[in-house]
């Protein structure tokens, strides 16, 4: 009777414990982790694109004709006027071209002045029936001859000076000149690079879009043309540039291997600060209308993946993969894994795993905003 009495005791026990380990494996279960669910916002966000800026004009200055550098009247980076003499090319073959075209004028000219006398003459002997008209034709052919070499010898005379002032490089019009590759006394040939100028009182920064936002932008640019149309240029030390952009035209076809458009900008260069060929940042601004956000703190990734844990109706833990839009201080948008009616952890995730069951304790997104808000102040 003792020993039945003791084992009953004993079965009394081993039940008491393993109720209490279960216990305890329900309280580990249905741990407590905060929640919340996605919520949709209106907001507008900045874009940046790399950039690259050039002039609105920047050309190459070229030799026109053989020589050497006689003379440079100006410097490296220094600003010049339009019509302004920068270089001289020594070629005294040219100046004696021009000596010889106007001999050549002179003398058919002379040539010409005979002809004339001559037809005159002839034309008082045919009035006077003393040689026939065959000799009048002739006299007036001998004076068109001359008038065609007088032509030529004109034309020659003036493409002998066009040459000559060839040797006198002005600016095309106003900017900064670049590099001087020669110096003065180099043996240069037609076509050698002598500087380029840049006009850079206003700049273009051409950047590159996906086909994807390029759609996105045509779309704002319906409903709000003006904010669509203005940007930032965002220099390469970080710096905004002080002067507002605009957006001035796009590329007219997608390049098939990147998929992307080109856009181009102008901006305002007063202080000459951009120059051609620096890079730096456009800077759009984008609107979201019904953005669904949620905070980053409750994403994981995986492999390059994106996920987040869901609960169920049952509290149980899911995990489920998203697409993120764009990102926001301390907020991702949503393209697609997640609805309004969703509830995902928030704070906790590293103890997380996919299956259990939790206790949710509610937070509205408003909050967290606000604490996210406050602990960035704080740092």
């Amino acid at each position: 009777m003792k020993n039945l009495t003791f084992s009953l005791s004993m079965l009394v026990l081993v039940a008491s414990s393993c109720s209490k380990d279960d216990g305890k494996d329900k309280v580990q279960e249905t741990e407590k982790f905060p929640v919340t669910s996605p919520i949709a916002i209106d907001t507008t966000l900045p874009i940046d694109y790399v950039a690259e800026i050039n002039a609105v004009q920047n050309v190459e200055i070229r030799a026109r004709v053989k020589g050497y550098l006689d003379h440079i009247y100006i410097d490296e980076g220094k600003y010049v006027k339009q019509g302004q003499l920068l270089f001289t090319v020594n070629n005294p073959e040219l100046k004696e071209n021009v000596i010889k075209a106007a001999a050549v004028l002179k003398s058919v000219i002379t040539e010409l002045k005979a002809a004339e006398l001559d037809l005159k003459n002839v034309k008082q002997l045919v009035d006077k029936n003393v040689v026939s008209n065959t000799e009048l034709e002739m006299a007036k052919n001998k004076v068109d001859l001359a008038k065609a070499k007088v032509e030529e010898a004109q034309a020659n005379e003036s493409f002998a000076k066009i040459q000559l002032t060839y040797t006198q490089v002005k600016a095309p019009f106003s900017g900064i000149v670049n590099r001087i590759p020669n110096k003065t006394g180099s043996l240069i040939e037609d076509g050698t690079l002598l500087t380029s100028i840049s006009k850079n009182d206003e700049v273009f920064a051409y950047f590159d879009v996906s086909e994807k936002e390029y759609l996105n932008y045509a779309s704002n640019l319906k409903t709000n043309a003006e904010q669509s149309k203005n940007v930032t240029l965002i220099l390469a030390n970080g710096e905004e540039h002080p002067f507002k952009g605009q957006i001035e035209t796009t590329e007219g076809e997608i390049e098939q291997s990147t998929g992307n458009i080109a856009f181009r900008a102008r901006f305002s260069n007063p202080d000459k600060i951009l120059k051609h060929g620096a890079s730096g940042r456009v800077r759009l601004l984008r609107k979201y209308k019904n953005a669904l956000i949620i905070p980053q703190k409750a994403t994981f990734e995986v492999q390059d993946k994106m996920y987040v844990y869901v609960i169920d109706k049952s509290n149980k833990v899911k995990t489920k993969p998203i697409t993120t839009n764009s990102r926001m201080p301390h907020f991702y948008i949503i393209e697609s894994g997640l609805s309004p009616d969703d509830k995902i952890i928030y704070e906790g995730i590293q103890n997380i795993k996919d299956g259990m069951t939790v206790e949710p304790q509610f937070i509205e997104m408003n909050e967290i905003s606000k604490e996210l808000a406050a602990n960035s102040t704080s740092k």
